[in-house]
């Protein structure tokens, strides 16, 4: 331990899980100038403090480093989040609707409500997406856009006559506009398996003024330091253009107020001209460029549009084209003589094989070596790619897009399959760079705790046993995985990821102690106190007195943000639907086995929070049968 005389702040009275081989466990710990001072007992700790140092009683709770993100598009979702209506957690389509509904009341003309990503019809109990009539019921005059993981969008008739999608529109490549008898659009996207037709169709929507951007920046950064994250990779992402789009986080950067650290990698948006881009961006920027807040991470996800391929497990693989090869080793060589890493979206095994082939021709002149670049999300990759990857010195960022989309998975490819799907724990044994992210918000959400939780438990958020529990991780490893093994793919080992005297002070304290909780809660859990740099970015609970410095309220002032805050509509819960569900589901269930707790009303059991993990008297004292059904 070091002796730092007159920290900051100093924690005292906690569980700390320092992640520090030398000193895994200490119960205070103390911050100068942003970084870690002192990690000891109290008595070594509180000896330091001064006239000035903070201090605060952690009353025995939990500590951790903070939450880190491989793979989030926090850039692109800050821009929007307070125009999106976020079905993140909710549990029910009741709710969902009811949300809608409200939302659709205050959202003024030609301004649009967007459900973008971030859920599954799978969470919900009545297991369904709302049909275009319920959409067209709720919304008759107010443009709704609703997107479902990467496979489709559902637009009612309002959204229609706002993109103007007609019965002459051509259908567009890779995609399908569905139509009705006459020809006419229904209001059903499918990416078939190319989701640009869903994201070009959004991005004719409405956007916020700038100002409006950097206040929306700033409440989606506050999102996620309530959920324990702080830093992320920002991946890049479609229609995210450098650099007009990094101006709102380049301003707050200036301003002192983000409180995500951000790695950004570049994506590049031309189909055909990306070596242009990456030959301009080499010369234009430095990689790493920034400090500890907001600096420059190399290229990716997208490198050339011909070697991506798309995670729609709704459809067949596809097939990359034949001039993947060569278009890919044009822009590798570029990055690799300049050495900038990468990061290259690949979600099934033969788009990797194909791109390590590549890799390895261009490290025959150039050694890649050192770089630090990797694949993403890789839901398929075989061991044979794993070892290649090594012997390159690449590394695999996971994904927990799998607990939305595993149901789709399974119907296409079985339950074996899916049983190593990413094969995480063989990834980890081979030594391999690993580590672990959302690529939130268009698909999977930005809650950590899911991802954890899929990491730990091997279920989706729709509750099938996806992994078995021979592939899934204990917590500690799941911990590692989303704090100091992130910091390999953003070349910042050493710096972060750790409770440790010398690293940056990140840590933050969950409302439960996710190291012995229920595995059932840990999906669940918030952060009562995040710092970031030695300074509290987000408090509540015990702590609130300490939360001195939230942001403006949400712009405009019809923004969802306002009423439902985020993930599982924290701000305001709606009122709980499942009697209507269980109304429904007692005239339409017309099963054999009437439950002895709920009767035929199953679905009020599947969406409250049964407490599966007392085995004994969840299904011996209540005798529920619900689950059976």
């Amino acid at each position: 331990m070091s002796a730092v005389a007159h920290p900051d702040l100093i924690l005292r009275g906690g569980l700390v899980t320092t992640l520090d081989p030398s000193n895994p466990a200490a119960s205070a710990v103390a911050m100068t100038d942003g970084a870690f001072t002192a990690v000891g007992s109290d008595r070594e700790v509180m000896a330091l403090a001064g006239p000035r140092t903070r201090v605060v009683d952690l009353k025995g709770r939990r500590v951790l480093p903070g939450l880190i993100d491989n793979h989030l598009h926090l850039i692109r979702g800050g821009l929007n989040f307070n125009m999106e209506l976020r079905w993140d957690g909710v549990r029910s389509l009741a709710d969902a609707m009811a949300m809608l509904k409200r939302q659709v009341a205050v959202t003024p003309p030609p301004q649009w409500v967007r459900v973008v990503g971030g859920f599954t019809e799978h969470q919900f109990a009545e297991k369904r997406l709302p049909t275009l009539e319920e959409l067209n019921a709720v919304a008759p005059d107010t443009p709704v856009f609703l997107l479902h993981l990467y496979d489709r969008a559902l637009l009612n008739g309002a959204a229609l006559r706002a993109v103007g999608y007609t019965r002459d529109t051509p259908e567009p490549p890779g995609g399908s506009i569905l139509r009705d008898a006459a020809g006419n659009p229904t209001g059903l996207l499918l990416a078939k398996p190319n989701a640009a037709i869903l994201y070009a169709t959004l991005a004719k929507g409405p956007k916020l003024p700038f100002e409006y951007q950097v206040n929306s920046t700033r409440h989606f950064m506050r999102e996620l330091n309530r959920l324990g994250v702080t830093g992320a990779i920002d991946a890049g992402g479609g229609f995210q253009n450098y650099p007009e789009d990094y101006r709102v986080v380049q301003t707050l950067a200036e301003a002192g107020q983000l409180t995500v650290r951000l790695a950004y990698n570049l994506f590049t948006q031309k189909p055909k001209a990306e070596k242009e881009d990456f030959l301009a961006w080499t010369q234009s920027s430095r990689y790493k460029q920034g400090d500890d807040y907001f600096r420059h991470n190399g290229a990716g996800e997208m490198l050339v549009f011909s070697a991506a391929d798309f995670e729609d497990f709704r459809q067949p693989r596809p097939d990359m084209a034949p001039e993947m090869e060569g278009e890919l080793e044009g822009v590798v060589r570029v990055l690799a003589e300049n050495r900038w890493p990468w990061r290259l979206h690949a979600t099934y095994d033969e788009t990797i094989s194909r791109a390590l082939d590549v890799f390895e021709r261009v490290n025959q002149d150039i050694p890649l070596q050192g770089l630090n670049w990797f694949f993403d999300h890789a839901e398929t990759i075989s061991e044979a790619s794993i070892d290649r990857i090594a012997a390159l010195g690449g590394g695999i960022a996971i994904q927990h897009r799998m607990a939305y989309q595993g149901e789709y998975f399974v119907e296409r490819y079985g339950h074996g399959a899916a049983a190593a799907t990413p094969p995480v724990a063989r990834m980890l044994e081979k030594g391999v760079p690993v580590s672990a992210g959302t690529d939130a918000t268009r698909v999977a959400s930005y809650n950590p705790w899911v991802a954890i939780s899929w990491l730990v438990t091997g279920r989706t958020v729709g509750g099938m046993q996806l992994t078995p529990r021979r592939n899934c991780l204990d917590r500690e490893t799941a911990l590692r995985m989303w704090t100091e093994k992130v910091t390999w793919f953003s070349n910042e080992e050493g710096r972060k990821g750790r409770i440790q005297v010398g690293q940056l002070a990140d840590l933050i304290v969950p409302d439960r102690d996710v190291m012995a909780c229920a595995e059932a809660d840990i999906a669940d859990t918030v952060s009562d106190l995040t710092v970031v740099g030695g300074k509290v970015v987000y408090a509540a609970g015990l702590f609130a007195a300490l939360d001195e410095t939230p942001p403006p309220p949400a712009m405009p002032d019809w923004s969802p943000v306002r009423t439902f805050k985020g993930y599982g509509a924290w701000g305001e819960r709606p009122v709980r639907a499942e009697a209507v569900v269980a109304r429904e589901a007692s005239t339409s269930c017309g099963c054999a086995m009437s439950c002895g707790l709920h009767g035929h009303a199953h679905a009020a059991a599947w969406s409250s929070q049964a407490p599966v993990s007392d085995l004994k008297s969840f299904w011996g004292a209540l005798g529920c049968a619900c689950w059976a059904v």
